[in-house]
């Protein structure tokens, strides 16, 4: 595992909610001190009541419809631009888009990208609330092969 000064790539997993505008500008300040580059990722999940289709040679896979597709990695990409455009080109910045499981994504990207840490934001949810959605943050420290920092929302922190 590499110490602090030899972080040079952070992945920063993002949605759009003000818990991630908190781990941008985390990642954003360490990304400055340490002279790192940034990827900034916005998952998109598919939707449970996506209309699908059953094919036996698809092996019953759901088939999202193209459309709704489109304006999901329409969305995407406006976030991330705003995101990284905050950044005012104080250190590089590289935008990944997916489809899928956010944790297993977040995990796959970080290992594609080589990230030396994943930092992401948090929705502080207990009880049955976390209970009944999990936590992807949680899922993502457990499997990581780098440190992953994690970023309470301010209401949760005070």
């Amino acid at each position: 595992m590499k110490t602090l000064n030899q972080i040079t790539k952070i992945l920063i997993a993002v949605e759009d909610s003000q818990y991630s505008n908190y781990a941008a500008g985390y990642g954003l300040d360490l990304a400055e001190k340490l002279h790192a580059s940034i990827a900034l990722l916005h998952v998109n999940e598919v939707p449970i009541n996506t209309p699908y289709i059953t094919d036996p040679l698809l092996n019953e896979s759901q088939v999202v419809i193209p459309d709704l597709m489109e304006l999901q990695e329409e969305s995407s990409k406006k976030l991330l631009e705003r995101i990284s455009e905050s950044f005012d080109d104080k250190v590089p910045v590289y935008t990944f888009t997916k489809v899928g499981s956010p944790k297993d994504e977040i995990l796959a990207t970080a290992e594609e990208w080589g990230a030396d840490l994943i930092i992401l934001g948090t929705h502080g949810r207990t009880g049955f609330d976390h209970f009944i959605s999990g936590s992807v943050a949680e899922k993502v420290i457990r499997k990581a092969k780098c440190p992953v920092l994690i970023i309470p929302n301010k209401e949760a922190a005070l």
